[in-house]
């Protein structure tokens, strides 16, 4: 096994002194597919915003066995590309190329370097031909696609969605799930919707309370919750799984 995320006693508390994460503690290797599940507030968010510097609490965070730290943060975020969950938050510049060859510019890329690199992340992603669109004439679904772009054209090796399924119609998140299934990078991805998870990943973490409370197998974590709190967490999560759930 290779592991390219290592977190140990991580611990992250927020101004106003509320306690996000409460010693975390999990290893991910190379290749692997990961849902984050948890009802809101339980620590998913924060969790991964630690992944590449955005935030930082106590504990030890290693990326493909290096602490992160301020020399270290540039090359740490080309390793994990996040697509935040309101695709607006990423997608800035006037023109959708534009947008998508701004992560390989801020790495060093010559212009044409990064155009080529976002010309191949947007085929990649279905948005070939659109490098000269606005990104406000864009679908929901085509942010999505065209924040995932921008990612990806960075190659990262981790890749990190924060409920990338939401405010997409049924069509789009089928597409979204349809191009996330064979991405080969490790993928971590907060989300409520476990059909989405059942597609793409493998083993699933719970988050309560700013910890983690169940890690395993992804079917196995999803029987669990659904037995261990019932109706109560159902309603919590924002999730009916029914009682066939894995039949």
């Amino acid at each position: 096994m290779n592991p390219v995320i290592e977190v140990r006693s991580l611990r992250f508390a927020y101004p106003d002194g509320t306690l996000a994460l409460d010693g975390i503690d999990v290893t991910i290797d190379s290749g692997e597919s990961v849902a984050l599940f948890g009802p809101n507030g339980s620590g998913k968010t924060t969790f991964v915003l630690h992944l590449n510097g955005l935030l930082a609490g106590e504990g030890d965070v290693r990326i493909c066995g290096e602490p992160i730290g301020k020399r270290n943060l540039r090359r740490i975020r080309q390793q994990v590309g996040l697509v935040f969950q309101d695709a607006d938050d990423q997608l800035f510049m006037p023109t959708v190329g534009e947008d998508v060859a701004f992560g390989p510019l801020n790495l060093g890329a010559t212009p044409e370097e990064a155009q080529r690199a976002a010309a191949a992340a947007l085929e990649q992603v279905g948005l070939a031909g659109m490098e000269r669109r606005a990104p406000y004439h864009l679908s929901a679904g085509e942010k999505r696609r065209a924040a995932l772009a921008g990612v990806l054209a960075m190659a990262p090796e981790i890749l990190v969605l924060d409920e990338p399924t939401t405010a997409l119609d049924p069509p789009g998140r089928l597409s979204l799930i349809g191009l996330l299934s064979p991405l080969r990078q490790t993928k971590l991805v907060v989300t409520h919707d476990t059909e989405l998870a059942r597609h793409v990943c493998g083993r699933a973490l719970f988050f309560e309370k700013g910890k983690i409370t169940c890690d395993g197998p992804l079917q196995q974590v999803i029987e669990r919750m659904q037995w261990g709190a019932g109706e109560l967490w159902s309603s919590d999560f924002g999730l009916r799984i029914s009682n066939t759930a894995g039949a």
